[in-house]
């Protein structure tokens, strides 16, 4: 019979394993396409926080039409479209989740059940959520290590494909950080899902915004990059995300 501690260490072994070969660089495509090939060109953001707009002001730069949306109604985002540009229009929760031909959730964690499923339905969702008790009011599962933010997620929207991203590096760093594939010391970002068309979404939207990619696995390893974590918030290269990743308990 395996023991407990053996568990862990091979999962540990595979996770190396799974997120050495997680390392894309893919430069200069400047529209996502996965692997059936299809042109992702159009972002539906729903929240329009520090996350969310700075997720929108990269896309745009890069050529991306963006439809942001957020708690208050569309009407409140004049704003933020208007430093957009043409390419950014406001919308409500549902539409930007219809308009995308993929979504990025980026809203409190507490409200992750408001999130509408049926226009998300077969696409790709990146989840930048994180879990702040303080906030979000304590959620058993969490707390118990039962399950990960993104996992609740992906309970919430079963017929979507829910990826995690985003969640482990400040906002303002969102714009400023990237540097071009291939540049020394390139800081990297972790994804997880238990879809690989979904992480290797992400992987190229990383590699468009200036970031290495780690891939962590399955949803139930997203706990890795979850606040508190040795990975979270802080600047990274590939190989020290690899290694913090490593040293991550799923209790702290």
């Amino acid at each position: 019979m395996q023991t407990s501690s053996s568990s862990a260490t091979h999962r540990i072994v595979r996770l190396l394993s799974i997120s050495r070969d997680g390392i894309l660089r893919n430069a200069g495509n400047r529209r996502l396409q996965l692997l059936v090939g299809a042109d992702m060109t159009t972002i539906g953001i729903i929240g329009a926080g520090h996350i969310g707009g700075q997720v929108a002001r990269k896309a745009v730069e890069l050529g991306y039409d963006v439809v942001i949306s957020n708690s208050r109604g569309p009407e409140t985002l004049g704003e933020l479209v208007a430093e957009l540009g043409p390419r950014a229009r406001a919308a409500t929760a549902a539409e930007a989740a219809a308009a995308g031909d993929f979504a990025v959730v980026t809203v409190p964690l507490k409200n992750y059940q408001d999130i509408p499923v049926e226009p998300l339905e077969d696409k790709i969702v990146i989840d930048t959520n994180n879990y702040y008790w303080e906030r979000d009011g304590r959620i058993p599962e969490l707390e118990n290590g039962e399950a990960t933010t993104s996992g609740l997620l992906q309970k919430h929207l079963p017929t979507s494909k829910v990826a995690k991203g985003f969640n482990h590096i400040f906002a303002k760093d969102i714009t400023t950080d990237g540097t071009p594939a291939g540049s020394p010391n390139r800081r990297a970002l972790a994804t997880s899902s238990d879809f690989p068309e979904a992480a290797e979404l992400v992987t190229k939207l990383y590699d468009e915004f200036g970031f290495d990619t780690v891939n962590v696995g399955p949803l139930e390893e997203s706990w890795r990059v979850e606040r508190d974590r040795p990975a979270y918030v802080i600047r990274q290269n590939a190989d020290e995300l690899r290694e913090n990743l490593a040293k991550a308990t799923r209790t702290i």
